[in-house]
């Protein structure tokens, strides 16, 4: 056995000693993004054949990297979909890393692939799946989203060598117009085709716009995806009438909750998400309002066994992993490697309990409610939809792209908020994210007062 450095001691206590500092930082700022010329001028050189030393490399991050990235759980933070990790998930994130956990198989893994699915069981059943449904965390909703619709293209061409039915020239997955953009990111990378609904003018997909659509295209869709929580607006599309078409013609529903669906944890949110415990699969992103740290994506399957089929990798050294009966994780998704990276939400969920991620999130809820009206009480600011969940779009009447733009900039050098413009139907708008429950009415209005 070697013994361990004293050199070795002191850089593990020099990040560890950072990370704490961080992680129980009450007064994190902000910060701001620099130009790779000061960038250069300011972090060039750090690997040289020597090295640095843990010390001069620490505080090179903390001094200038870490500075020049803007701090995601910042309660000023709400641009696209923010992070608001609690202290009990970054802490133990650090214990993931330093245990040296690999979370692909039960073998090498069962502890931590136990605990993970406990924390899937306890999302499932609060999606309303049956209770053999399962899954695994993946990297994010993009390839959570990517795993999900290669397990139902698979399942449509198994399903076709049933029937003795031949695979269509081109497969066709459909979604709404409003769907994730890393829908057709997965599109592309499966080399199939999107066909896009039209929303209602409540900026949600129906069953009735959807059905001509899968008609239209017959036995070439394998999937339609559901979007529970859209990135701009926060918009449920209308699961129920949704799982109605897709069951009537037997075709794959995918649900894609990514930002959204941890709403549901909310009790009178439900009704909203109703006909989510009738999807093939679903995604929840834990890193966005699930409170842990990046990245982490809630893939969950109704029936895992046909993730199995589509994910399961063969190879001579894989073996003695594929030849046994137990849940690997890495069967069930793209990914063969993979951290146990479900373990941060598991932990700060064992600590806290499940009542204090409701309350949390009916926070943000609320919170949207009332700035919402705030802004509508407002003259020269108008709301561009009322608000759903947590997303309130908004525009400045009279300002034009160049308008927002030029005040977000400022807003962010003045260290006040991280408020990018956005746009609905060609139309510059504003929008606030809220994730954090550390964001105030008064932090927001006092960034609408700035909106002069």
């Amino acid at each position: 056995m070697h013994a361990i450095s004293a050199e070795t001691r002191a850089t593990v206590d020099e990040v560890l000693d950072y990370a704490r500092r961080r992680a129980v930082y009450e007064d994190v700022p902000l910060d701001k993004p620099l130009t790779p010329r000061d960038l250069s001028r300011l972090a060039s050189g750090s690997i040289t054949a020597d090295g640095i030393g843990a010390r001069r490399a620490t505080a090179l991050f903390e001094n200038v990297l870490a500075p020049a990235c803007v701090t995601t759980d910042h309660p000023a933070y709400l641009s696209f979909i923010p992070s608001a990790p609690t202290k009990a998930a970054i802490a133990f994130d650090l214990v993931v890393s330093a245990s040296s956990v690999y979370g692909g198989s039960w073998m090498e893994g069962s502890g931590a692939v136990f605990a993970e699915n406990e924390v899937l069981h306890w999302l499932a059943a609060e999606f309303g799946l049956p209770a053999g449904a399962g899954g695994v965390f993946m990297q994010g909703g993009t390839i959570g989203n990517l795993s999900a619709l290669v397990t139902a293209r698979d399942a449509a061409r198994r399903r076709n060598r049933e029937l003795g039915r031949p695979d269509p020239a081109r497969w066709v997955v459909v979604g709404s117009a409003e769907a994730h953009s890393s829908i057709a990111s997965a599109a592309a990378v499966m080399d199939v085709d999107v066909a896009k609904v039209p929303t209602g003018d409540d900026g949600r997909l129906h069953g009735d716009a959807l059905a001509p659509v899968l008609d239209a295209h017959g036995d070439a869709v394998f999937a339609v995806v559901a979007t529970a929580g859209t990135t701009n607006f926060g918009i449920v599309d209308d699961i129920a009438s949704i799982a109605d078409v897709t069951s009537e013609r037997g075709v794959w529903l995918h649900v894609d909750g990514a930002y959204g669906l941890a709403a549901m944890l909310v009790e009178r949110m439900r009704p909203a998400f109703a006909g989510v415990e009738r999807a093939d699969s679903l995604i929840v992103d834990p890193h966005k309002w699930l409170f842990a740290p990046f990245d982490a994506c809630a893939l969950l399957y109704r029936e895992p066994d046909k993730a199995l089929l589509a994910h399961t990798q063969h190879a001579e050294y894989l073996d003695t992993l594929t030849g046994s009966a137990d849940w690997n994780p890495s069967d069930l998704g793209i990914q063969l490697t993979r951290r146990a990276r479900g373990l941060p939400l598991w932990f700060s969920l064992a600590t806290h309990g499940t009542e204090m991620y409701r309350s949390a999130i009916a926070y943000g809820i609320d919170l949207a409610r009332e700035i919402a009206d705030e802004i509508g009480a407002r003259p020269g600011l108008s709301l561009v939809r009322d608000p759903q969940l947590s997303v309130v779009v908004f525009r400045r009447d009279g300002w034009t792209l160049a308008d927002y733009a030029a005040w977000s900039d400022r807003l962010l050098e003045d260290q006040q908020g991280f408020v990018v413009p956005s746009s609905h139907r060609g139309e510059p708008v504003l929008r606030f994210a809220i994730i954090s429950p550390l964001t105030t009415f008064e932090l927001l209005t006092g960034i609408l007062d700035t909106l002069v």
